[in-house]
């Protein structure tokens, strides 16, 4: 019996990959896979060759696809709860990567409605303005509104509804149950909300059909995405074909530990994460609280060495702040043989972290002049 969990809505325990593939019945982004996306794409990305991005589903078809020349589409997206950290920053990096790689459109959803309906303590105001707030973090990544659509729910539900519909009526509440978990307390919004989240994957062929008038067009969508999100996804799939739309296709990511150690960084716990609003001060606190791979005292890292494997610090430079291939590969060396101590290491990923959240909230405000740009009611 796994001893965590991992549900589209909760992360807990230590989270073994390799179990949860099983579980979830995904594939793993094996090295061919991987080389093979790396060279569609054009070039590799630090993610991909680390394995980051570690899972998929029908990732070669999404490629043939693209290798064929076909029109394709990216989709992700966000659960407007509050302010966006870093684990959430990963998928839209890679994203951004793809993006760039294959010219095509993004289509990012924001589910507000989602986080009004499954957190009691969130008004549809909030959800909103949250969602309008995260919109600046996809736009400070470099995003353009020419290939960007946003999708707020709430504000683009007269396109959406319709797609949701098609959804829901092939989707019965047994399966719902099956891959969910939800039960008689269950609220009716929670259980129709997934037809909601699966119309995106939809739309770009509902949209090249109306611009072509070609009515069996089909446009392959492939959705970076945190693992936690792929049972939304299996419903969509599930129903996709019996509709007349290609399945998307899913890469997955791992979770950015906590800095605590473990677990997935928590919305909820603010010292386990960093968010893209914190002042470089209190980003530099954090980090140089975390938890480490350290040894009890200096004498015994000196002589035992310390574990990146378990060190949330080696484990933030190899999931996002070093991109360095052989830099990252020293450092991890060093700190193995005990020659780089947990102070000196943190001191650099702090570095790393504050230049990174100066230059990011810098752009997140110019972002505030063009974000209407960005936003897609249909």
């Amino acid at each position: 019996m796994a001893d965590f969990v991992v549900t589209p809505w909760e992360v807990r325990g230590s989270v073994d990959y390799d179990e949860l593939v099983r579980q979830f019945g995904t594939q793993r982004l094996d090295g061919g896979l991987a080389e093979r996306l790396a060279r569609t794409a054009g070039e590799s990305h630090f993610m991909l060759r680390r394995n980051v991005f570690f899972s998929h589903r029908d990732l070669p078809q999404f490629l043939d696809a693209v290798e064929r020349g076909r029109k394709v589409a990216l989709y992700t997206g966000r659960g407007p709860s509050g302010s966006t950290h870093l684990g959430h920053l990963m998928p839209w990096v890679f994203t951004k990567y793809l993006q760039d790689a294959f010219g095509c459109e993004l289509y990012f959803q924001m589910t507000d409605d989602e986080k009004y309906l499954f957190k009691e303590n969130l008004t549809r105001e909030e959800t909103l303005a949250y969602a309008r707030e995260n919109a600046l973090d996809l736009a400070a990544l470099g995003f353009k509104p020419d290939k960007t659509k946003i999708i707020i729910d709430t504000q683009a539900i007269k396109r959406l509804y319709p797609l949701a519909l098609d959804v829901a009526k092939k989707t019965t509440l047994s399966t719902a149950r099956a891959i969910f978990g939800f039960d008689n307390s269950t609220n009716i919004g929670s259980v129709f909300f997934t037809s909601v989240q699966s119309a995106p994957a939809l739309l770009p062929s509902v949209l090249e059909r109306e611009k072509t008038g070609k009515k069996n067009a089909v446009v392959p969508v492939l959705i970076p995405c945190a693992i936690d999100q792929d049972p939304h996804f299996r419903l969509t799939r599930d129903v996709s074909d019996k509709l007349g739309y290609p399945k998307p296709a899913l890469v997955h990511t791992r979770f950015l530990p906590s800095l605590r150690g473990g677990e997935k960084m928590s919305a909820s716990d603010a010292e386990s994460s960093i968010y893209t609003t914190d002042t470089p001060e209190d980003a530099e606190r954090k980090v140089m609280r975390a938890f480490t791979g350290g040894r009890a005292t200096v004498e015994e890292q000196r002589r035992l060495g310390g574990d990146p494997e378990v060190c949330s610090v080696c484990n933030y430079l190899k999931m996002f702040f070093e991109p360095d291939d052989a830099k990252l590969a020293e450092r991890l060396r060093a700190y193995r043989a005990g020659e780089i101590l947990d102070g000196e290491n943190k001191q650099y990923l702090a570095g790393k972290v504050t230049a990174f959240l100066k230059e990011h909230q810098r752009k997140r405000e110019q972002a505030r002049k063009t974000i209407d740009k960005f936003f897609w009611e249909g």
